[in-house]
């Protein structure tokens, strides 16, 4: 599916070049490419963080073969776009993948791209969205003209308004409070990368957490599917919010005790674009729920994603330092200083944390999520993940997976 490829390509090229939140000149970042098991994945971010666009290339979209698995990052400069865009009807398009290099062929002739260094604000990107869709669940499915017809009725870029979409009859309708069913979108003008690919499309699938009347703005997934390839963007719950910012992932950075775990299933993946987590703790001889931290902390370091089509993660390996999200997080570092200058005092399932000027209150509920009175968790409401104190206290004493 050449020209289906094609645009799925250029729009994630094109969600990498863009900010959606106070825009400037593109921001010229690059897509991350995976290699694997009958599989071909492109990924980026935007330039503000605030929306994960990834195109999957399935196997009746490959018409080749996969020589080896990989993950690596390339450049998207302007002759490759513009031999992207002239690709249509029959017309071939080749696409070679290397450690160091992309290589694609059109009629015209051939553009190769080479390998650039990723911007380290990604990495906190990667590792919190995979933990945010494992949440996800579908929530509607609509045909392809329905859904040219929905995104014609959005409101126009640089809106930032929080909307919410209901399932309707066989299309979407947008209503301004949350629902149960309803699924959150955040600046309805940051889904127009989804343009390009809609005449190609069969079906739009919305995914997203769980949602209720008064629920605050939270994530989704909003995915076209040609049968040979699948375009996704996952939006922030928020314009202004990127996801390198968004705190999900900091439960599993700050437990020890699933760092060995995580080495073992790390062992034993084997680019598998769909991990069966049962078959994985069967190998690993671990339970489910451990493995399923064990892949949350892998997550942290870009070493699995999370494709919610599937319900499943997969493998990749990002090219960072595995321990660099853990040090560039201020929570998680704080968290850990107070730890090691003994700040936390247990008291049943509460909890004090004395600072050098300050003194905290964190309270343990019975579902299992913290609340804190500094003023961080006052501003948030847990919405952007644990503050310093609550990690410091999950850090003690909780077990991974407790934090909200």
């Amino acid at each position: 599916a050449p020209a289906a490829a094609a645009a799925g390509l250029l729009a994630v090229a094109e969600v990498a070049r863009t900010r959606y939140h106070q825009p400037v000149n593109p921001a010229s970042l690059d897509p991350v490419v995976t290699g694997s098991r009958g599989r071909l994945r492109f990924e980026s971010f935007s330039g503000c963080c605030g929306v994960y666009a990834r195109m999957d290339v399935l196997p009746a979209g490959l018409d080749g073969e996969i020589s080896g698995h990989g993950t690596t990052n390339v450049d998207v400069n302007p002759p490759l776009r513009e031999a992207l865009a002239r690709v249509g009807g029959i017309e071939p398009l080749h696409v070679a993948v290397g450690p160091d290099d992309l290589t694609v062929s059109t009629m015209d002739g051939s553009v190769v791209e080479r390998k650039v260094p990723l911007p380290g604000r990604w990495l906190r990107g990667f590792a919190e969205v995979h933990v945010l869709t494992a949440g996800f669940e579908p929530r509607a499915e609509i045909a392809a003209a329905e859904a040219a017809a929905f995104l014609r009725r959005l409101p126009a870029a640089g809106d930032r308004s929080v909307l919410w979409a209901v399932p309707a009859g066989r299309t979407l309708r947008l209503t301004s409070r949350p629902v149960p069913g309803a699924v959150c979108l955040a600046g309805a003008g940051r889904l127009a990368a989804l343009r390009g690919v809609l005449r190609h499309a069969r079906t739009l699938r919305v995914y997203g957490p769980a949602v209720r009347a008064g629920s605050p703005a939270v994530p989704s997934t909003w995915e076209l599917d040609t049968g040979a390839l699948r375009l996704s963007l996952t939006l922030s719950p928020e314009p202004y919010r990127g996801f390198s910012g968004e705190g999900a992932a900091l439960a599993a950075l700050a437990g020890d005790d699933v760092v060995d775990d995580a080495e073992l299933v790390g062992a034993l993946l084997n680019w598998d674009p769909a991990i069966d987590v049962a078959a994985l703790a069967d190998a690993a001889a671990l339970p489910d729920e451990r493995v399923r931290a064990a892949l949350a902390q892998l997550g942290t370091a870009g070493r699995v994603g999370y494709d919610v089509a599937d319900g499943a993660y997969f493998h990749r390996v990002m090219p960072y330092d595995a321990g660099r999200a853990e040090r560039d997080n201020p929570r998680l570092v704080g968290a850990r200083a107070l730890v090691e200058r003994g700040a936390v005092e247990r008291d049943g399932e509460n909890a004090t944390v004395r600072t050098d000027a300050e003194t905290y209150r964190v309270r343990r509920h019975p579902d299992g999520a913290y609340s804190c009175s500094c003023r961080w968790w006052a501003r948030h409401r847990g919405q952007r993940g644990p503050c310093r104190h609550a990690l410091a206290v999950s850090m003690v004493a909780a077990p991974v997976g407790a934090l909200s």
